[in-house]
């Protein structure tokens, strides 16, 4: 069975930077010049204490046409600071919101064009926090929080190569305590932080899966009594997800050691600046200097920490951003139709209007072992009218997705019009197969917006001409506006059977080749089933129709049967 890869709860983070970069590539003279404007405004700030060290020096030597250049000085950096800060802000913004805005489109073209088995096999909760929460919070971070941290490490940069012009002795001792020192705590940090927000990522993503699952089937936990035991699980979910957020907390604790190492530096940096300063060794400006700066450097690393953990958890989302990317990536061998080279299907395959659907030897599994599928052939001739009948697991619903092209089979073939429907561009495949599936999607707007949802924009005019044509036209009358009528997604407004029909009206209007129906007329009213079964006669025409049934009534209006049992095909009459 060919198995399309499974997201992971907590990617691997390692690299995460690097594994970006082919996203972050097309704006990279942006970035460069973002991080070049950073880079001078940080300059302007490290070179403040060199200067009040000057000045210090001139005053001890009653020098004072040196102290005002040193205080125009000031003036000037405090000037271009402002400037170069800001325009550095500004396009770091724009570069990294232009990078998002690329991650977030392609996220949702992935999805878009995902194979329906990856998508079935994921929690819905957890695919919307990739695409939304986790996005968003990588925005948030890239408007809030990207500037300071290139800040931060351009301090920590500029400021040592300061200080080791000035004196390499005090650089020394100063590296000797503080660089040890904040490694250790920062490798702490590391070790305990890594796993606790990927675990805290993971568990938020379960939170949003059970919460959706609550909304998709509160219908039947209120008629089923089982409120209670959602909610049991939901706050069983909400405690692990408030446990991983606690270790998340504990390991950001591990970052305040790093002041206890900065008061042993400074301590230290005024000992052995007084000593050198009182054999003459350096200068007072000197020593200054090195309390000024490593000040700064102090209150870069205090800014770090604060900033560890937004960093982190960005890091986190973006590993598992990156890791729906790579599941999501076209590749063969899924089960989903392989891509044609254009996706409009403009230059592809053409395919005849009305053709022959061929099913041969098709063999299909969810589960390595055990076939769902096994061995079918069938020939649909154009025009024919089909019932698929069987109990329930006999696979009907997943023959009709391969039938359909939503599935790609282990081994076997399905053609239409004698090509293989993996060889077909979408939008071919979808021109000449269409699937009404028995839970009919809606979208928020109007019942004219959800009849859109199709290929092409058909205009007002359209729909109604097809809503006429199937005489489905006293149906939308009856409606408070008509086409008009604001029907949120359907929910409380509509019936099955009444959904049933704004599905065979999008089909109607793509006017396929072969129309499949999933179990059209189950469970609605006697009513809506005529008035349903009399809108697929006149949609028939000459188009080829497979229909998925239970009900009786329906069976006997189709001349042709297939029996499905046992995961094969056992008769055709």
């Amino acid at each position: 069975m060919a198995e399309h890869q499974r997201l992971t709860a907590t990617p691997d983070q390692r690299r995460v930077l690097r594994r970006a970069w082919p996203h972050m590539r097309p704006e990279r003279r942006g970035i460069t010049l973002a991080l070049l404007a950073g880079a001078a405004a940080t300059a302007t700030t490290v070179a403040v204490p060199a200067v009040i060290g000057a000045g210090v020096d001139q005053i001890l030597q009653r020098d004072r046409t040196g102290l005002f250049t040193a205080v125009a000085a000031l003036t000037v950096l405090a000037l271009l600071r402002l400037v170069l800060f800001r325009r550095s802000e500004l396009l770091l913004i724009a570069v990294g919101e232009r990078v998002v805005r690329g991650l977030r489109e392609l996220a949702v073209t992935r999805l878009s064009r995902a194979p329906l088995r990856f998508l079935e096999g994921h929690p819905s909760g957890d695919l919307l926090r990739r695409t939304t929460t986790e996005i968003a919070d990588l925005a948030n971070f890239v408007r809030g929080q990207l500037p300071d941290v290139l800040t931060v490490a351009a301090y920590l940069l500029f400021t040592t190569v300061l200080l080791l012009t000035y004196s390499p002795l005090l650089t020394l001792a100063l590296a000797l305590v503080f660089v040890p020192a904040i490694v250790c705590v920062l490798r702490l940090f590391k070790k305990a932080a890594n796993p606790a927000f990927a675990a805290e990522a993971a568990a938020a993503g379960t939170v949003a899966t059970t919460y959706r699952e609550l909304v998709q089937s509160r219908e039947m936990l209120q008629t089923g009594g089982g409120i209670g035991f959602w909610r049991e699980r939901f706050l069983a979910d909400n405690e692990r997800r408030y446990r991983a957020a606690r270790r998340s907390q504990r390991s950001l604790f591990l970052i305040s050691l790093a002041r206890i190492v900065q008061s042993l530096t400074t301590a230290v940096l005024l000992l052995a600046g007084g000593w050198l300063a009182a054999r003459g060794s350096i200068s007072v400006g000197t020593v200054v200097v090195f309390i000024l700066a490593t000040r700064q450097l102090f209150d870069s690393a205090a800014q770090a920490s604060n900033l560890v953990g937004q960093v982190q958890i960005s890091l986190v989302g973006l590993a598992r951003l990156l890791d729906l990317l790579t599941a999501t990536a076209p590749r063969a061998g899924l089960h989903a139709p392989r891509r044609a080279p254009d996706d409009t299907g403009r230059g592809g395959t053409v395919t005849a209007e009305r053709g022959v659907l061929e099913i041969e030897d098709l063999h299909y599994s969810y589960v390595t072992g055990t076939e769902v599928l096994g061995g079918i052939s069938v020939r649909v001739e154009p025009g024919e009218r089909v019932g698929l009948v069987g109990p329930t697991g006999s696979g009907k619903t997943t023959l009709a997705k391969l039938m359909t092209g939503l599935y790609a089979p282990d081994s076997g073939t399905v053609r239409y019009d004698g090509h293989d429907l993996a060889d077909l561009a979408p939008a071919e495949l979808r021109r000449r197969i269409v699937l009404i599936p028995q839970r009919v999607h809606m979208i928020e707007g109007t019942l004219l917006d959800n009849l859109r949802l199709v290929p092409g924009d058909p205009d007002a005019r359209s729909i109604a001409e097809a809503v006429e044509h199937l005489g489905l036209a006293d149906w939308t009358g009856s409606l408070d506006e008509g086409l008009h009528t604001a029907l949120g997604r359907g929910t409380g407004r509509l019936s099955a059977g009444e959904l049933q029909l704004i599905g065979l009206v999008r089909a109607a209007l793509l006017d396929p080749a072969v129309l499949v129906l999933d179990e059209a007329t189950a469970d609605i009213d006697p009513d809506t089933a005529r008035t349903l079964e009399t809108a697929i006669d006149t949609l028939r025409a000459d188009r080829t129709l497979i229909v998925i049934a239970h009900r009786e009534a329906t069976i006997k209006r189709l001349p042709r049967i297939i029996r499905l049992d046992e995961n094969a095909l056992i008769a055709q009459n």
